[in-house]
């Protein structure tokens, strides 16, 4: 009797964890300590607690272009990704559309306190981190000094956010490029036990939309974010994408409970405080997902 109960219990417990892996949802985000990665595995939580039958994983990546890259290909369900990346030309990246626009990913420029770099044109024959390859940052920065007319004028790193705050401290890099929400916690880390500083660099916004694509705007980084003095840079809003061919119900469910435990996300990283009803839908030229508008339709006031 014990051996066939125990037989029975085996059973079960093989057909629970099989029912719950009918479903995965592979949310594609960064590094460990970036923001897309905070944010992403308290979701992956929500949605492992919350939508039954499903089973829900992070992947740590390079960020947004290895995200969009990997979404494409099927090989992950849900990605972060800024939207200059999504965005070619003008027209957004075919098979793609998205949940909702999350917040704005800012483009930090940083070097230290007593660094001669004021602005942009400083950089020229510097060593300067780029962001990691497959990154949002990279391709940010390389618009930014093609327009700039600098596209070979720096002696480059592809570094990611870890590499680059610690090459910065020991000297090996004069600068870093990073683009990510506020407040990112590596640099805030790196601003209270180093002297460091932020670059402006919101006189270059108008030049990359004419260039490139409208998405790009001017948002300050207040003293709040890293107790240094306010300075104002490029941004780019962040959203959450998935294939066109996602089923209409699931997007549905991804929608709202990225919306409806936006409060929890928040709890995880401060840049989720920037998700409401209004922006969300701003995802604009990505189209949103028919289960995600579905879902803002049956909320709106």
């Amino acid at each position: 009797m014990a051996l066939a109960g125990l037989v029975t219990l085996l059973i079960v417990t093989g057909c629970g964890r099989d029912t719950a892996e009918d479903r995965q949802v592979r949310i594609a985000t960064g590094s460990k300590t970036a923001v897309y990665f905070k944010i992403g595995e308290a979701y992956g939580g929500i949605i492992d607690r919350e939508l039954p039958g499903t089973d829900a994983s992070v992947l740590v990546t390079a960020a947004s272009a290895a995200n969009m890259d990997l979404v494409t290909r099927g090989q992950a369900e849900v990605g972060f990704a800024q939207s200059d990346v999504l965005v070619t030309g003008g027209a957004p990246a075919p098979g793609l559309v998205a949940l909702a626009r999350v917040y704005d990913d800012l483009l930090h420029l940083v070097v230290r306190a007593d660094s001669p770099v004021k602005g942009l044109g400083g950089l020229k024959g510097r060593r300067v981190s780029v962001g990691a390859q497959g990154s949002g940052t990279t391709v940010t920065v390389g618009r930014l000094l093609s327009v700039a007319g600098m596209a070979d004028a720096v002696q480059r790193r592809d570094l990611n956010l870890d590499e680059s705050i610690r090459s910065l401290r020991s000297g090996d890099i004069d600068a870093f490029f990073f683009s990510g929400g506020l407040p990112v916690t590596g640099i805030k880390e790196l601003g209270a036990d180093a002297g460091i500083r932020i670059v402006d660099l919101s006189e270059w916004a108008g030049e990359l939309r004419e260039a490139y694509s409208d998405v790009y705007v001017v948002r300050d980084v207040p003293t709040s974010a890293y107790s240094l003095p306010p300075v104002a840079t490029i941004a780019v809003p962040n959203l959450l994408v998935v294939a066109a061919t996602m089923p209409e119900d699931l997007a549905y469910d991804l929608t709202r409970l990225l919306m409806e435990r936006r409060g929890e996300l928040a709890a995880a990283h401060p840049a989720a405080e920037r998700l409401e009803l209004r922006a969300a839908i701003s995802t604009l030229p990505v189209p949103l997902h028919p289960g995600a508008a579905r879902y803002y339709k049956s909320v709106k006031p």
